[in-house]
């Protein structure tokens, strides 16, 4: 599930691109879901662990991705005790994390009201353990934190 905690957090990774370059692993780079969330955020294509091709960088290291896709990557594979700042993403990463909290519990930090979309979903938002549904029920919730 979801765990959303909104504001300020104690021993949240508030930067986690810089976390990632140094403690990402190979195998993340050529796992199936990180080869889809780059073509989808970064509309680049893996072509091996060490080389992906950006239409608009040319060929890049992983150390070269957005910092929305290597947060959505340490969220899918980091350590599950780690909390990152969802907030260094940007709306189109947020149907990755919705996808990544349905496969795993996943705790992330926001400081804004991130777009989950039309659709309905499931949240939990930790500051007052309520479950969250859909972006209305988000945004009352979260309006009062962030």
């Amino acid at each position: 599930m979801l765990n959303i905690f909104l504001g300020e957090m104690k021993d949240v990774i508030y930067h986690p691109p810089t976390y990632f370059d140094n403690v990402y692993e190979d195998e993340w780079i050529t796992d199936p879901l990180s080869i889809e969330m780059i073509r989808d955020i970064d509309k680049s294509d893996v072509i091996g662990v060490h080389l992906i091709e950006s239409p608009v960088l040319g060929p890049i290291s992983p150390k070269d991705l957005s910092g929305g896709v290597k947060t959505l990557m340490l969220m899918a594979f980091a350590d599950q005790e780690k909390v990152f700042n969802a907030s260094a993403c940007g709306d189109n990463c947020a149907k990755w994390i919705l996808k990544i909290g349905q496969e795993k519990d996943l705790t992330i930090n926001l400081n804004h009201i991130m777009n989950f979309g039309e659709d309905s979903f499931e949240a939990k938002i930790l500051n007052t353990g309520e479950v969250v549904h859909d972006m209305l029920d988000f945004i009352k919730i979260a309006g009062q934190y962030v």
